[in-house]
């Protein structure tokens, strides 16, 4: 998630994790022999390939589709992946298997998997059937991949699963996040993403996989229902005027809807749109929200929001390309936020919300801490820009 920042909000100065001391603690707390032999297993088992066996059981069923985090049904892109890998495995003497962490084929199958579907990417007619596809296949790829190495609720590694430290909450009924996340983001273990619909649950934000057609049309029909007066994109769009909260919800009055609960219903939600990917993927995607948003309401831009967002915890293990972007669970945290300033806000707990969403994040990053000192491996990654946030 990229946010432009203009100044630190108030939450990022209650991130003060004990860093080093977390550490000390974890090292000292475990005898040496279990964390070696933790540290090897751990080691092999993220270079042993993950074998998937087919004999018809590689499809992906609407129970594991959903427990990923979706609302859909399976797509019929991915489910048409799914056969043409199984296909190809019965076809060509390799088995199918995944290497690394992401569900990336590897071995002779990937050799073979290569050559087939680059060939099929070529023979498709135009960029949005192209489009379709890669998407379709990251997804593919990551479901069968992860299957029996990540928890789906956590996205992390069962060994390092967080689910019973997470403290679950209701977003206020008349807000949606929409996280528009890109196919190399889904089921990535550092992605915050994924912590809004843990603690708010799947109808307070919900996942729309970009180039997954059954995703978007129900965003879109959703956005749609709800009206263009209530959809904004929290994106710093530099080719279009950008509002703050501020300006864009200070004059929204919700008196008459929270007096008769039958009203409750997509016509009278807010719908924040989260880009949730990498700031060279998010362009593209940016592209795509706009050109949606005019073939449905005939207008060149779709309204955005420059949050007042500084640095979040997540940056000291996965920094950002400039001081002025942010994850996107603290894109979420800091509208929260905003909103909660706002007097004709202020009564529907949103700074509490935002507060749970806070503590969600540092359990992550807690987790992937953790991992990291028990595989011997880096807790700090390269910073990508001049300015310290801490």
């Amino acid at each position: 998630m990229l946010i432009f920042a203009t100044r630190p909000l108030s939450f990022i100065s209650s991130f003060h994790f004990p860093l080093q001391q977390f550490c000390n603690n974890t090292i000292t707390s475990m005898d040496s022999s279990k964390l070696f032999s933790t540290m090897a297993a751990d080691h092999s088992s993220s270079r042993e390939p993950l074998k998937v066996e087919s004999n018809g059981e590689a499809a992906i069923s609407l129970q594991e589709w959903r427990g990923w985090g979706t609302t859909s049904t399976v797509p019929s892109m991915v489910t048409q992946v799914v056969e043409d890998l199984n296909m190809l495995e019965k076809n060509v003497d390799a088995q199918m298997v995944f290497g690394g962490n992401h569900g990336k084929l590897s071995g002779d199958f990937k050799v073979q998997e290569d050559k087939k579907h680059r060939a099929k990417y070529q023979s498709l007619g135009d960029s949005e059937q192209k489009l379709q596809f890669f998407s379709a296949r990251q997804i593919a790829c990551r479901v069968l991949g992860s299957r029996g190495y990540l928890c789906q609720k956590c996205w992390l590694c069962s060994g390092d699963c967080m689910c019973s430290k997470l403290i679950t909450c209701p977003l206020w009924n008349r807000m949606r996040f929409w996280l528009y996340m890109h196919p190399k983001d889904f089921l990535r273990q550092n992605n915050t993403g994924k912590l809004l619909w843990q603690v708010f649950g799947v109808q307070g934000a919900t996942l729309c996989l970009y180039g997954i057609t059954e995703h978007e049309d129900m965003m879109w029909d959703a956005l749609k229902h709800a009206g263009k007066d209530k959809v904004w994109c929290l994106y710093p769009n530099k080719n279009a005027p950008t509002n703050s909260v501020k300006d864009s919800m200070a004059g929204l009055s919700f008196a008459n809807v929270e007096n008769h609960p039958e009203m409750a219903d997509g016509a009278h939600s807010l719908n924040f749109i989260l880009i949730d990917g990498t700031w060279s993927n998010s362009g593209a995607m940016f592209s795509r929200l706009k050109d949606r948003y005019k073939l449905m309401w005939g207008e060149e831009e779709i309204p955005c929001i420059t949050l007042n967002t500084g640095a979040s915890l997540m940056h000291k293990l996965r920094p950002q390309p400039s001081w002025d972007r942010t994850c996107t669970a603290a894109a979420a945290i800091g509208l929260l936020d905003e909103l909660h300033d706002l007097p004709n806000f202020v009564s529907y707990g949103l700074d509490k919300q935002a507060k749970t969403l806070e503590d969600a994040v540092e359990v992550l990053f807690e987790a992937l801490t953790t991992r990291r000192l028990r595989m011997g491996r880096s807790i700090t990654r390269k910073q990508r820009h001049n300015r310290d946030f801490f």
